[in-house]
Parts: structure tokens; sequence; C-alpha cells
């Protein structure tokens, strides 16, 4: 009897083993299982390491990618298509953010429990991203030959209507890397930091509001230098004397690296971090690079770097996500490349403090950048030129708001944020608006 009882007692353990491991398997098809399928072994959705199934849509319905058993077909001209690369990815796989890369499992349409196959056979997935086709286009056709980014997204639905990052590839030709140029397969606006220039004087500001009392009162004379510890800020030329809003609006190196200074650098560093600009943002499975910047105790350092420069590192999509918080009175929607694909809201910015931004932001272009060269758009905006340190242009940079819309636009080598990227921003938002009225 004792025998039968141990045996039943080891069956049982055994079943429960078994039970585990099968929990355990079940648990981790369900976690793994569109990664284990998207293996390019598997012949039911790849030809040679190719996907031989699934669809790629813009927002308006318009196929920019389709999969069959002859493999990639990029639609449109080389032209168009070399302006949704960086977006779609290449045919050789080159481009790790690319939608081929990414949503692969959406393209091969895996089901848990029917797999890859299907139950009438796979006839691949379809994914619809936000990105509009024409505005994309054209925003690539207003970069030109220059190398740089566009961004624009509805900081409303978090849905990221135009990507373009040059340099580009044609990416239905799988020899394109021969003569590929630098950069061409990454994409800039998710991957990669630069030194932010003056549109980093917005945060500067926000900080200054916060932190600061009686900024409504306060002035700061610009003689075109300012000693902080014993070393010089300097402006391109002496500003004279303006209160804080002019202070914005003339983006004056002295009076920001003052007010960087006053500030101190526990404040700079916890308001990057309150900001989001040392924060990686998840766009439906793509992490986008973390912005670095540096406060240090020297006054002179502090106060280049509260005014973008030293050793300064933004995201350019951590910067968009800010700005389209200050429009959205201190709330933005979590970007995303699918369309309608945001997962929730991010709060970067007091409701007050916001309000106060929008009125700044709006004076810089009024007093300014020229609303006339903005008509209808109503923008609000920060241009800025970094410096690189490589011995060439400043970087252009032009980052703001209009209706629902915030962007970011950057020209590498370009210059002047305001004359080189300000117009390609004011393009692109017209093209925008064209479309929503149509």
């Amino acid at each position: 009897m004792k025998k039968m009882e141990g045996r039943a007692t080891i069956c049982l353990l055994l079943v429960l083993v078994m039970l585990a491991g099968l929990i355990y398997f079940v648990v981790r098809l369900e976690v793994n299982g569109p990664e284990w399928s998207s293996y390019y072994a598997n012949t039911h959705i790849f030809n040679n390491g190719t996907l031989i199934a699934g669809e790629v849509k813009d927002r308006d319905g318009m196929t920019l990618l389709k999969y069959d058993t002859d493999g990639a077909h990029y639609t449109g001209t080389e032209y168009e298509r070399r302006a949704e690369s960086v977006i779609l990815g290449d045919v050789n796989y080159s481009i790790p953010t690319g939608v081929n890369m990414v949503f692969r499992p959406e393209l091969i349409n895996y089901n848990f429990v029917t797999g890859t196959e299907g139950i009438f056979g796979n006839k691949g997935g379809k994914v619809t991203l936000s990105i509009d086709k024409e505005v994309n286009e054209t925003a690539y056709a207003a970069l030109g030959n220059r190398e740089g980014f566009v961004c624009v997204y509805n900081y409303v639905s978090g849905d990221i209507i135009c990507l373009v990052s040059t340099p580009t590839v044609d990416p239905q030709d799988p020899n394109a890397a021969e003569s590929a140029a630098s950069g061409a397969y990454i994409n800039k606006v998710f991957s990669s930091r630069f030194a932010p220039g003056s549109t980093f004087k917005v945060l500067t500001s926000l900080a200054a509001i916060e932190k600061l009392s009686g900024m409504s009162d306060w002035t700061f004379t610009c003689t075109g230098s300012h000693d902080l510890g014993g070393n010089k800020i300097t402006c391109p030329y002496a500003h004279g004397t303006m209160d804080f809003e002019g202070a914005l609006a003339n983006s004056c190196n002295c009076a920001f690296g003052e007010l960087a200074a006053e500030l101190g650098s526990k404040t700079m560093k916890s308001y990057v971090k309150k900001t989001g600009l040392t924060s990686s943002y998840d766009i439906n499975g793509i992490e986008t690079a973390m912005g670095k910047f540096e406060f240090d105790s020297e006054p002179v350092n502090l106060g280049w770097a509260g005014i973008g420069q030293y050793n300064d590192q933004a995201n350019p999509m951590s910067l968009l996500v800010f700005m389209g918080s200050i429009a959205g009175g201190g709330t933005s929607a979590e970007p995303s490349i699918i369309k309608g694909g945001s997962t929730g809201w991010v709060d970067l910015v007091d409701s007050s403090s916001a309000r106060k931004l929008d009125n700044m932001l709006r004076n810089n272009v009024l007093s300014n950048y020229g609303d006339e060269n903005f008509p209808g758009l109503e923008l609000r905006a920060k241009s800025g030129s970094a410096e690189t340190g490589d011995g060439n242009a400043t970087n252009a940079w032009f980052l703001g708001y209009s209706g629902d819309y915030a962007f970011v636009v950057m020209v590498e080598h370009g210059g002047a944020g305001a004359t080189v990227a300000g117009p390609i921003a004011n393009t692109v938002l017209q093209k925008i608006m064209e479309e929503e009225s149509n």
C-alpha cells in the first residue's frame, strides 16, 4: 500500500511538472511567438531571407510597400521611394528602425492560434502608418540636397504625420550601400542626438519662469559679451536692454547664460529630466535615443549649456514632444508611427507655465521671424544655430507648433535657423493645411 501511495505521489509530481512546463511554454509562446515566427528561415513567409507577404500603407490608404513571392515592391519613383526610405527600411534590412524590421510580425500576420500559416493560407498583414505620403515627399523636396531632418506630429492624437531624414538611399536598390552617404541608414529623428543650440533656451525660459522670482519685471542689458566667473559669454552683437520676452525673441546668449548661472546646475539638471529630454520614448516598439547634458559648477560652462551648447546633446523627438506639451497646455500625446497607435499622454509642463511660453513663442514670430513668412499659421516657434565644433557652418534649427501640429526642422551646417530651416517648416505646414482643407 505504501509503495502504491509513493508511486501515485511520484506520478502526481510528474504531472504537475509537465503542467508547469506546458504553462511555461504557452507563456513563452505568447510573449515570444511574434519574434519566433518572423525568423528568416520560416519558408511560409520568407524566400531566401526576404519577406513574401505583407503590405504597408500611409494614413490615407496609399500603398508604400508590398511584399509578394518576388520580394519587396516600393511604390513610386526613386525620388518618392527615397522620401520614405528611413521609415520603411530597405531591401537589405539595413535600417534597424525601419517598418520592415520593427513590424515584421504584423506584416506576416502572425496569430497565436494559427501561427503564420493561417486558416486559409497566409496572405500577409497590413500595417497602416500615421505618415502622410504627400506631406512626407513635400518635406523631402523642401530639404533638397541638404542633410538634416523634418518631423511633424499631431500632439493631440500622437500621430507622426511627417518624418524625413537625409541623406537617403533608394530602398529598392540592393546595391545602394556601395554609394550611400554616411548617415543614410540612420533615422536621425529617432536615433541621433545633436547640440540643440538656441532652441534649448525654451527650456531655460521654463526653468526661469518657475524658479526665479520677478521675471515679469526682469531686464538685461546686452553689450555683446557677459562675464561669468571670469570668462565670457558672447553674442553676435549687442542687443541692448531687453525684458524677458525680448531676450528670447533676440535669442540673447548673454542673457540666457546669466539666467542659467542663476538657476544653477542642480535646477538645470532637474528640468532636462522633468521635460523628458533625458528620457527615451517607445514609439510602437522603437526606442528613441536619450539626450545627454552636462551642467557643471563652472559658471561659464553652465552658461553655455543653458543656451544649448557646451556638451548638450538632445534627441529631436524629445524636443518635439516637449514643444507639443507647451502647445497642449502642458500635456501631449505619446508619439506614434502607427495611425491611431498612441498609447497615452505625457505631462511635461505646468499649464500656467505653458501659457507664458506660448505667448513668448508667439512673440518670437511676430517680432523677429515675421508672421508674413508663415501665412495663416499663427505660428509659435524658436530658431537655433548650433555650433558643431567641426569648423563648418552651424546647424540650423527651427522648432515650434501651429494648430494641432508640432514640428522640428534641422539643416546640418545650414547656418541661420529662421532663414534656412524656417521656410522648410512653412512649406510642410502649408501642405498639411492644404490637405486638411480638401
